[in-house]
């Protein structure tokens, strides 16, 4: 009897540790992972985030504005609150993101996951990336670099 009592706690012990571990928070990386977006689409640093699972709706925080350069020729900028709409392969209704062409500020408003490229839409125009470009976090200020201290991939907050 002993020793089914004792499977019993195990085995009540095991389910709860389990129901737990599913009830902690991804973090924002993770989550756009789930999304099938590559994680490197949002920058470094994000504090928080706030998701709706039944209708896609998001906000994520950063401390601030983050700026960086991608792909040496664009001019990416973050505002301290990004929002949308997020799908599978799929972000709209995007505000918080602007990307200078030329002179001009740009927002994007819309990415999707094409095959292995991201294709981001400021509205009229869009633009193609292979996926691999954003593999790592930009980093505020000094572009693509999810590593922190060399050794640690930074993907909570």
């Amino acid at each position: 009897m002993s020793m089914s009592l004792t499977s019993i706690v195990y085995l009540f012990l095991f389910f709860f540790a389990t129901a737990v571990s599913r009830n902690e928070k991804l973090s924002a990386y993770e989550e756009l992972q789930r999304y099938d977006f590559p994680m490197g689409i949002l920058p470094k640093g994000v504090k928080d985030y706030k998701l709706n699972t039944k209708t896609g709706e998001f906000s994520a925080y950063l401390n601030s504005t983050c700026s960086f350069k991608l792909e040496n020729s664009y001019q990416v900028n973050y505002k301290p609150v990004i929002q949308g709409v997020i799908s599978k392969g799929r972000l709209k209704k995007l505000s918080g993101v602007s990307v200078k062409v030329v002179l001009l500020w740009l927002n994007i408003v819309e990415v999707r996951r094409k095959d292995k490229n991201l294709e981001f839409s400021v509205g009229l125009a869009s633009a193609n990336f292979p996926i691999e470009n954003f593999e790592e976090c930009p980093q505020c200020g000094r572009g693509f670099n999810c590593v922190d201290g060399g050794n640690n991939l930074v993907s909570s907050f």
